[in-house]
């Protein structure tokens, strides 16, 4: 019983999946109720609820609570390129940035390579296709290296004006948190794209740390190595 159930749920978000890729379904545009859902595939509402948060978790239906069921608009994709770039070049695609003072704590300390309590910047960069978030960045750099002009949009989210010698990143898929799940507005299943960027100077102090968080429905990272001749030389 249970598997056929589950078969069920499946067969309806296939062919939800399918009218909503064809066009037979539009961006923006609100789906039946469930009830009525439910009595067209003849299942119980549990079933066809089931189904939706299969679409959900996969950022194709969005459930806005007392209206219903929405399939959600075609969101640009994102690309970070190795090096701490993000390429949004739709017109649509705009950031918001806030700035906060706060105090260095467990991980940012450990990451920034500064004791407890030193002073930084939070720079909070809120990406938006549209009306819909995008992507989350949040760069965190000492105070005394915080630049005297606050970056506005056209910044993202490189605010250093200091030579970088050394940049480290680390990427991983998870589930979000809740507070990032609520701030992209995505499902809490939904696996995003997390990149800890770690950038140092010359002389090997870390001057930036950004915590990238890329909704993996519509993210992707590229990364390019050039080989010198030395180097082909070396693995011949």
């Amino acid at each position: 019983m249970i598997s056929s159930v589950a078969s069920r749920r499946h067969v309806i978000a296939d062919d939800l999946r399918a009218q909503i890729s064809t066009g037979r379904i539009k961006a923006g545009e609100r789906l039946p109720s469930e009830t009525q859902l439910a009595a067209r595939y003849t299942v119980s509402t549990a079933t066809l609820r089931g189904a939706l948060a299969l679409l959900q978790a996969e950022g194709l239906v969005e459930k806005v609570h007392g209206k219903g069921n929405f399939v959600s608009p075609a969101l640009h994709r994102i690309t970070y390129v190795g090096g701490g770039n993000l390429t949004q070049p739709a017109p649509s695609l705009h950031i918001s940035i806030r700035t906060t003072k706060i105090r260095a704590r467990g991980h940012l300390s450990a990451l920034l390579r500064v004791p407890t309590d030193s002073p930084l910047i939070e720079f909070h960069c809120l990406s938006h296709d549209g009306n819909s978030p995008h992507s989350l960045a949040r760069v965190y750099i000492p105070r005394d290296l915080a630049p005297a002009v606050i970056p506005d949009e056209s910044a993202w989210p490189a605010t250093m004006a200091t030579p970088l010698a050394k940049v480290q990143e680390r990427l991983c898929a998870r589930l979000p948190t809740p507070a990032e799940a609520d701030t992209l507005r995505i499902s809490p299943t939904l696996s995003v794209l997390a990149i800890t960027r770690v950038a140092a100077d010359a002389a090997g102090r870390v001057v930036e740390a950004a915590l990238l968080t890329l909704p993996g429905d519509r993210a992707e990272a590229v990364f390019t190595t050039h080989h010198t001749t030395e180097d082909r030389r070396a693995e011949g």
